[in-house]
């Protein structure tokens, strides 16, 4: 079962949950134990492994066989829209595995139901930023020349807009998401402060956050380059580091931590 702190006054919560200062090996302190909660729960992990694979082929295949940008955007907003949900489900495995249990994944749907609400607040905030994005990046092609015996030089200004423009808005989608969910699924708090504390927390700890995102970077180019098959393990090492990245980093006390659900 979980603690639950219940002397708490939520009019008298603070605004953001303080941050701990972050070392240079917290990251790779964060994979480490991600590895270990997929070891201890392989079925329940991979499982949800297995359904982000399944996703980002139903997403892939679309594009293929129909094209268009407006699909694409359609159809990561739609992925953006279940990816809260299945991250709330590796959150729980790891909460689980904390406090004792034998992770469950009908325990993992229903922590999931739980937080719907806030889920779906969080993934439309995500896919708000999105849509800006794929806006932004179909303005940027009024910089790609217009011949196709063009001079390499001549690509330079799209590439260099193109790249500061992904840079300017993955850094915006991290900061909002990087220990967020996880502090909606542990604690009894609204979208706004979940959020709120994780851009404070990563530009208080900005170099480890950094780190952190570029090795989150690398692990997704790798589940590209063995064609999503990679996801299957990398995404649930990540959804439970990410895990003990919000244990370790946010201080979240003041906040009580929700009820275990009945075990029905």
């Amino acid at each position: 079962m979980f603690p639950v702190d219940k002397n708490a006054n939520v009019n008298e919560l603070p605004f953001v949950a303080p941050c701990n200062k972050l070392k240079m090996d917290a990251p790779l302190r964060w994979l480490r134990l991600g590895w270990a909660d997929i070891k201890r729960a392989p079925k329940q992990s991979l499982t949800y492994g297995f359904i982000i694979v399944l996703l980002s082929y139903a997403v892939s295949s679309m594009v293929w066989i129909y094209g268009g940008l407006g699909l694409l955007v359609s159809l990561l907003s739609g992925f953006l829209l279940l990816g809260p949900v299945l991250a709330i489900g590796l959150y729980s495995i790891s909460c689980q595995l904390q406090a004792g249990m034998t992770p469950r994944l009908g325990y993992c749907l229903r922590e999931g139901k739980r937080h719907l609400g806030n889920e779906l607040i969080f993934a439309v905030i995500l896919s708000v930023i999105f849509l800006v994005w794929a806006r932004a990046a179909s303005m940027t092609h009024i910089l790609f020349p217009e011949v196709s015996n063009a001079a390499w030089t001549q690509y330079v200004p799209f590439l260099a807009v193109g790249t500061f423009e992904g840079a300017i808005f993955s850094a915006i989608i991290f900061c909002f998401s990087a220990f967020a969910l996880p502090m909606i699924m542990d604690r009894k708090v609204d979208v706004v402060t979940a959020v709120i504390t994780s851009i404070n927390a990563v530009l208080r700890n900005r170099i480890v956050s950094f780190l952190w995102a570029c090795i989150i970077v690398l692990i997704v180019a790798v589940g590209f380059a063995t064609a999503f098959l990679g996801f299957i393990v990398l995404m649930p090492l990540v959804g439970h580091a990410t895990w003990h990245a919000y244990q370790e980093t946010i201080k979240a006390e003041a906040w009580p931590k929700h009820e275990a659900l009945n075990d029905n």
